[in-house]
């Protein structure tokens, strides 16, 4: 099992359809939702404790379009579903594909529009895929360093070790 998984739950605004194009958020396996579907009723201080994301982000997300509209209590509290937590946690893997907010905030936007914005989310998230290889490659170039200049230094101690201490 990977660490994120297609799960059954829909992303806020898509319809129901087949099983195979449905599910339009990631969740993590190692956070499973804290309550079953059907009794997920959540404050914002819980979301904040599940996501470790702070209140004033979620209210953020909400203002910015990056969340859909979120249920209120009789009075007026926040109350986010599992599904919610599902798209949070999407939205957190997005963050860290270094995907701009703006470009976050436009892909909720076509989640909500409907099934007709496939291709267009499609695109986006292959051009975030683009980016985030090329930071795969830089990073793998880094670590080549990294490892050379380690491996320099532990044989230059050795070396000098052995000069320091002849047998």
């Amino acid at each position: 099992m990977t660490p994120t998984q297609r799960l059954t739950s829909p992303g806020p605004g898509d319809e129901r359809v087949d099983d195979a194009v449905r599910d339009d958020s990631c969740v993590s396996v190692e956070r499973p939702h804290p309550r079953p579907d059907g009794q997920d009723r959540y404050t914002i201080s819980e979301v904040a404790a599940h996501t470790g994301l702070t209140a004033h982000t979620l209210r953020w997300y909400e203002r910015i379009g990056l969340m859909p509209h979120i249920d209120r209590s009789h009075t007026g509290q926040r109350r986010y579903t599992n599904r919610d937590l599902d798209w949070l946690a999407f939205v957190g893997k997005l963050r860290l594909t270094g995907m701009a907010v703006a470009d976050m905030v436009r892909y909720a936007e076509l989640v909500r529009a409907g099934e007709h914005t496939f291709d267009e989310r499609r695109a986006l998230l292959c051009a975030t895929r683009e980016s985030v290889q090329a930071r795969i490659a830089e990073l793998r170039d880094t670590l080549a360093v990294l490892n050379f200049k380690i491996d320099f230094y532990a044989e230059a101690t050795a070396v000098s070790e052995r000069a320091l201490h002849p047998a």
